[in-house]
C-alpha cells in the first residue's frame, strides 16, 4: 500500500507536473501552501495537515475519500 505522498507523486507524474510548479501556481492563486522542500519534509515526518492534503488533491482534480473495508 502506498502512502499519500507516493500517491500524490504518482498523480503528478501522470499529469506531467512537478510538485514545485503546482505549489508555485497555487501560491500565485492565493493558496497558503509551503515551499516544496518543506512540504516533502512534512510528508516524510508525518506532520502534514489533512486540510493541506485535501487542498492539494482538490487543486489536482482529485478528492480524498474514506470507504469502509470489505470484510474477508
Amino acid at each position: 500500500m502506498m502512502n499519500i505522498y507516493e500517491e500524490i507523486k504518482v498523480i503528478l507524474v501522470r499529469n506531467g507536473k512537478s510538485m514545485s510548479k503546482v505549489l508555485r501556481k497555487m501560491k500565485e492563486e492565493g493558496h497558503n501552501v509551503p515551499f516544496p522542500s518543506n512540504l516533502s519534509k512534512m510528508f516524510i515526518s508525518g506532520s502534514i495537515r489533512f486540510r493541506l492534503v485535501q487542498e492539494l488533491l482538490d487543486y489536482l482534480g482529485y478528492e480524498f475519500k474514506i470507504v469502509e473495508k470489505k470484510s474477508k
